[in-house]
């Protein structure tokens, strides 16, 4: 293959596109909530249905299904139940500090494989891993 390029190299970046049954509520958690920015987004009937979202680097997609008719979709349960999300951050203490502020529910940062750690889990069960490198000693729990 002369000329051509490594497979898998036009690929960029991965952004996870969640499935939520109240729009509203979603943007409220990672807008108001997270400190994510809408970058683009489909309206319909003067409500946001899908949205792309970037916080630094990172972005996710939401979209709220019609629940009848063409392209509709009901969920069976809470959508998010058992799907993970880690996000790469340059200080997760200080995103659990933000994000605490702003009164959402985070876990207090753990180190767990060299990584700060905090989570929060959005209103459709999508569990969002914040994490930063660190040197500081295995199970350290922070502390203010």
């Amino acid at each position: 293959m002369s000329g051509a390029s490594k497979p898998g190299a036009n690929v960029r970046q991965a952004v996870p596109f969640f499935r939520v049954a109240d729009m509203e509520a979603s943007l409220r958690f990672y807008v108001d909530g997270l400190g994510f920015e809408m970058t683009n987004r489909w309206v319909v009937d003067d409500r946001v249905r899908w949205c792309w979202l970037r916080n630094g680097d990172a972005a996710v997609m939401l979209q709220q299904f019609a629940r009848e008719g063409h392209d509709s979709w009901k969920s069976e349960g809470k959508v998010g139940v058992g799907v993970s999300i880690c996000f790469v951050c340059d200080d997760a203490p200080a995103f659990y500090r933000e994000v605490v502020a702003r009164g959402v529910a985070a876990s207090r940062p753990l180190v767990g494989n060299r990584m700060w750690v905090t989570s929060v889990t959005d209103p459709d069960g999508y569990v969002l891993e914040f994490e930063s490198p660190t040197d500081v000693p295995e199970e350290t729990q922070y502390s203010e």
